[in-house]
């Protein structure tokens, strides 16, 4: 179906376009409204197209910052290909630094391939399903843990069954130089931006760089960085890829989370205190944390543990789970990493 989305993008016209996804919305004081939806697209020559995003969650903001200043620095006689940008994909999320859209109370990460007659958040996921994905080569979506979780700096990606797609996918995320890659199995991911770049056979790379719900410096370095390096990578920008760590070795550890045994679910709400921090390695049956009670003068703090033995790649972030809500999530060595 066509997408009711309008722009006035030309994205195979060469140079620097900059300009706005206008999303319908009608709203009590705009029956005609939209939502203007950044984004830009830098083009020269003939070569791979890189999709980068970053703000597809409203309270992650490492990303939109990368995206936004490589929006504002990239200029096209540096590119051979094509380069476009979204800094601020759920825009309305992103104004009201929260995860879900204040539109339709969706997560946009869970909607995909969306609905060109469904709520806001499916409607933009439509768009980009059908009419961007099309023509990307590689995807980099940044992400952070937003006011949920904390992680190390990391990318990550999905277990692809194709061994060459899994392969490119790896080589990507080498390139891109965080501390850690993720393989990852996730509690709901075939609804994800990831997952719908994946369905067409597309390189996709995501990223958590921090969280709390914060600007972090190292995020932004990282982000950055990467968002360089993979465009140096597919040979979009002239240069070799600065993967190494402080010391000049290769910097990045290919890791897994291949089940929900990797995971720490809250068994009541309660004020989550963590015993470790993100990065720490933590052992199977070590103690990930304890649940407080502190409205129950009676009631005795409860005890959560490891599943799993590993490194610690996120903790629990606003400080108060419910029932059922991941506090922990421990990562361990990637089996026959490359």
């Amino acid at each position: 179906m066509t997408s009711r989305v309008i722009h006035s993008i030309d994205f195979e016209r060469p140079g620097r376009q900059a300009g706005y996804l206008r999303v319908p919305q009608s709203r009590n004081l705009s029956g005609w409204g939209t939502v203007e939806v950044p984004i830009a697209v830098i083009a020269r020559g003939k070569g791979p197209t890189v999709l980068i995003t970053g703000g597809v969650h409203g309270d992650e903001y490492d990303g939109q910052v990368a995206v936004s200043r490589l929006l504002h620095t990239l200029q096209p006689d540096r590119v051979q290909g094509r380069v476009i940008l979204m800094p601020a994909v759920d825009l309305p999320a992103c104004l009201a630094m929260t995860r879900l859209c204040p539109y339709d109370a969706r997560d946009l990460n869970r909607v995909f391939p969306g609905n060109p007659d469904g709520t806001f958040t499916e409607r933009l996921a439509h768009f980009i399903d059908t009419e961007i994905l099309p023509l990307v080569d590689v995807s980099l979506d940044l992400h952070t843990g937003g006011s949920s979780m904390d992680f190390v700096p990391s990318t990550n990606m999905h277990f692809l069954d194709d061994p060459e797609r899994m392969q490119r996918a790896l080589d990507a995320a080498a390139a891109f130089g965080a501390p850690y890659n993720v393989v990852f199995w996730g509690v709901d991911e075939s609804s994800t931006l990831t997952s719908a770049v994946e369905r067409r056979g597309i390189v996709s790379l995501g990223t958590e760089l921090g969280g709390y719900a914060r600007v972090s410096v190292e995020g932004v370095a990282v982000g950055e960085r990467g968002a360089a390096n993979i465009l140096k990578r597919f040979g979009v920008i002239e240069g070799e890829p600065d993967a190494a760590g402080n010391d000049g070795t290769p910097r990045t550890r290919h890791m897994q989370v291949r089940d929900s045994s990797a995971f720490s679910f809250a068994p009541a709400p309660g004020l989550f205190e963590p015993r470790h921090r993100v990065g720490d390695t933590v052992q199977a049956g070590e103690l990930a944390g304890y649940l407080h009670f502190v409205e129950d003068v009676e009631r005795a703090p409860l005890e959560v543990r490891y599943q799993r033995s590993g490194i610690l790649w996120a903790t629990q972030g606003p400080g108060r789970p419910q029932k059922g809500d991941t506090v922990a999530v421990v990562m361990e060595p990637l089996e026959h990493a490359a």
